[in-house]
């Protein structure tokens, strides 16, 4: 799950970065205000795009845990994979024991991605250049 999660962590930053990286797009982003309607317009882009890059990775970890029978039910699955990812913590009491540290290891993994979305998107805004 590690490393699949990096990997599609790693594609989907590449292609939102491919995205955005257009001649056009460069040039144009050299131009925008961040606090204009297109600077704010730009930044939502990019926050809602790796949300849902998280996302798909929380809800592998779900699935993962409900497959494994580590978790039998969606909305605990989900709600344990959520925090555990964010790194909040939970009572891994309701977890099955032996799949315990899986949820270790999605919050060793979630401090992990969170950062590198956090570096790719200082990058990101870096792009815009105020006047």
């Amino acid at each position: 799950m590690v490393v699949f999660c990096v990997v599609i962590h790693g594609l989907g930053l590449f292609g939102l970065n491919r995205a955005l990286r257009t001649e056009a797009s460069i040039e144009r982003l050299q131009r925008i205000d961040p606090l204009s309607p297109r600077g704010t317009a730009f930044t939502l882009v990019v926050v809602i795009a790796m949300l849902a890059l998280h996302g798909i990775e929380i809800w592998l970890f779900a699935l993962a845990y409900i497959v494994l029978g580590a978790i039998p039910q969606l909305e605990p699955a989900l709600y344990f994979s959520t925090i555990s990812y964010s790194t909040v913590g939970y009572n891994d009491l309701h977890m099955a024991p032996d799949w315990r540290l899986l949820g270790a290891f999605e919050s060793v993994l979630g401090i992990f991605l969170l950062g590198w979305s956090t570096a790719f998107f200082f990058r990101m805004i870096g792009r815009i250049d105020p006047h």
